[in-house]
């Protein structure tokens, strides 16, 4: 394929390493350009004045039209059994998001739901959804699991995500989350429920090589930084690299977590201390992933994306897509709204959302921006003006067609 005509190409860059504060900000943009793919990779790219031989390339006319690398998100909840729409109306109704989830809500709702679902209902329902993200531009996605809190319905969860990693024409990655939540049965003896993680769980999952990552949600009421630090290693002796859920509610010491155990991301973040944002400044520390929509749909404060870039933390933007709290996997979404709410520029978002978002999945050799040698994961959007007019104009849809490793993703 040969597209030419290219208004904008978003983007352009080689391998840069993750980008960290002010780098956020350099997004690179070739005008009038086109771009060629063969055998679903980029193999070349350039101004049109520079194109004399077409060569024997299908021609794809973009009229002006613009290109950007697909979306890369690293944070969902992709896999699960039911909505929580009665949950939304509690909300509405002045419940919090603790105050549900001591009810039996919230978490605990999706894993009840999930143990009931068989395998191949789980698989069908996620197949569907993960369509509806590509047709929105994602090209990659990072899936947890969490809602099954048993080593049956875990395991489950994370067969489910394989078969969607055989199954998807996109690049997918498997969290380990079995420490989202005590389940009630443990309540009075939550430790016993972390030994079952550690000495059955993990084992089990390593035996099927299930899971790319492990994750803890490290929380008042859920798990201690202790105890996600214990977890987090556990897992790490099985080949699993720590992701956490840190700093939703409360200051809960997910970031120190995070850092002390080399954790890949810490993500969440909508609260923060001066001493958290220091940390995440740091060479060495976790990427910082934002998931503003979940901010939104609780109605909480947003991360304080300006501080973290501002002191040099690598932001990710991701969606966070979960029945709970964010029952939306549209990235064009996120990226708005981290412009709106967050003040992040365009250029920053964008960044976040794709190069960045490709290194908080160890795929920034394959996705993230256009260059030789990259999987052709590629947005072709609507006429737009300007870059800045994507997050601006909220709401509609500038996504016109989806490019999936070299081919219109119908």
């Amino acid at each position: 394929m040969l597209i030419t005509n290219i208004r904008h190409l978003i983007n352009v860059r080689p391998n840069t390493g993750r980008l960290r504060g002010s780098q956020l900000a350099e997004l690179p943009v070739l005008d009038h350009a086109y771009l060629k793919i063969d055998d679903g990779r980029i193999t070349g790219f350039g101004r049109m004045e520079d194109l004399h031989h077409f060569g024997d390339y299908r021609i794809v006319d973009a009229e002006g039209r613009s290109v950007l690398p697909a979306w890369c998100d690293s944070h969902s909840h992709l896999v699960f059994a039911a909505s929580r729409e009665a949950e939304f109306i509690d909300k509405i109704k002045g419940l919090s998001y603790a105050e549900i989830a001591a009810k039996g809500g919230g978490i605990l709702n999706s894993a009840r739901k999930l143990a009931e679902t068989e395998e191949e209902v789980l698989f069908d329902l996620a197949k569907e959804r993960l369509s509806r993200l590509i047709r929105l531009g994602t090209g990659a996605l990072e899936i947890k699991s969490g809602y099954g809190l048993s080593t049956e319905a875990e395991l489950k969860m994370l067969r489910v995500i394989r078969r969607l990693k055989e199954w998807a024409p996109v690049p997918v990655k498997a969290t380990f989350l079995g420490a989202h939540a005590i389940p009630m049965e443990y309540k009075g003896n939550r430790r016993a429920y972390i030994d079952l993680i550690l000495q059955e769980m993990l084992p089990a999952i390593a035996q099927e090589n299930l899971a790319d990552y492990i994750d803890v949600f490290c929380e008042e009421g859920f798990f201690s930084q202790a105890e996600t630090e214990e977890i987090c290693r556990a897992g790490a002796a099985f080949g699993l690299k720590p992701k956490i859920h840190a700093n939703q509610l409360n200051i809960s010491g997910g970031v120190q977590a995070g850092y002390r155990t080399g954790a890949l991301s810490v993500d969440h973040l909508e609260t923060i201390s001066d001493e958290e944002t220091r940390i995440l400044g740091l060479p060495d520390a976790p990427m910082a992933t934002l998931l503003p929509t979940a901010a939104y749909f609780l109605r909480m404060g947003f991360p304080p994306a300006r501080r973290l870039i501002e002191n040099n933390a690598a932001v990710v933007l991701a969606s966070d897509f979960n029945p709970g709290s964010s029952p939306s996997g549209n990235m064009n979404m996120v990226v708005s709204m981290s412009c709106i709410q967050m003040k992040m520029l365009p250029e920053e978002a964008i960044n976040a959302a794709t190069l960045n978002g490709a290194y908080a999945m160890e795929l920034e050799e394959e996705l993230g921006s256009i260059a030789t040698g990259k999987r052709a994961n590629l947005i072709l959007t609507q006429k737009i003006p300007s870059v800045a007019y994507l997050p601006y104009s909220f709401g509609e849809n500038l996504v016109d067609q989806v490019i999936i490793n070299g081919e219109f993703y119908e």
